[in-house]
């Protein structure tokens, strides 16, 4: 029987138990149906999962002892997402999906185009929940870290986010020679282990915008003749950097934490 995965946001590093809060009270106790004496796998989005024994169940929580600490696969390499803010829910879909996909940091950027426009209290409140989803993505995938999912930012802002050493690609619908698998096969960029990519909203990036990228040391990138919507672009992007670099493309390597 497969163990359920549940989420500590409370680091476990060093750790022998830890205190479940009331959502897993309620979705151990009343939905699984679980008992104290129980197991179950706790981990904490930073590398470590553990084995563990339900202890009790309290009023606000649950009390749940950690004893074996588990391997997990290791990354080869890190991928940031920046994704400019498309209509309605549709960055629901896309930060589960690139989380899934193994995105270890996602970006959302205000873009010239964007439809959607968050201001205010509606922007942290909308980071809270996708960085909920990406909990929940990392929960059933298995996978030992969590997506970051980093507050809203405006084009510029997003731009001086990139790491000096990632390989920054902009995926531009009007660029007509590179294309995504001669950014990934040029031989300057082998060893490259971090991987900063935009993508843009529905209506697409401006010149303008693509310009200040160029400037900032990214390279505009095609994926062809496909035009693929704004909620599958990134998804289809995140899963061909991870079979030619990544997670599906690379024998992973265990190691006990």
């Amino acid at each position: 029987m497969t163990l359920p995965r549940i989420y500590s946001s409370r680091t476990l590093q060093n750790a022998s138990s830890c205190e479940l809060g009331a959502d897993n009270r309620r979705y151990l106790k009343t939905v699984l149906r679980l008992n104290p004496g129980d197991r179950v796998i706790i981990f904490d989005g930073y590398g470590h999962d553990f084995e563990a024994r339900i202890e009790s169940f309290t009023s606000s929580g649950v009390c749940v002892a950690l004893e074996k600490a588990l391997p997990h696969t290791s990354k080869h390499i890190s991928i940031t997402l920046a994704q400019a803010l498309p209509k309605g829910n549709k960055m629901d879909l896309i930060v589960k999906g690139v989380a899934e996909l193994g995105a270890d940091v996602i970006i959302p950027f205000t873009a010239d185009r964007s439809v959607s426009r968050l201001t205010g209290e509606k922007a942290p409140a909308r980071v809270v929940r996708w960085q909920k989803i990406a909990r929940e993505a990392s929960r059933c995938t298995g996978s030992a870290s969590v997506a970051e999912v980093e507050p809203v930012v405006s084009f510029e802002g997003m731009l001086l986010r990139a790491q000096s050493d990632a390989r920054k690609m902009i995926f531009w619908e009007e660029e007509e020679r590179q294309t995504i698998k001669d950014a990934l096969s040029d031989p300057a960029y082998d060893i490259a282990l971090r991987y900063f990519i935009v993508v843009g909203p529905e209506g697409g990036l401006s010149r303008d915008e693509v310009a200040q990228a160029r400037q900032a040391g990214f390279i505009p990138v095609t994926l062809g003749r496909q035009i693929l919507k704004v909620e599958t672009a990134a998804m289809a992007i995140l899963a061909i950097i991870q079979y030619e670099k990544g997670i599906f493309g690379l024998q992973s390597e265990r190691g006990a934490k």
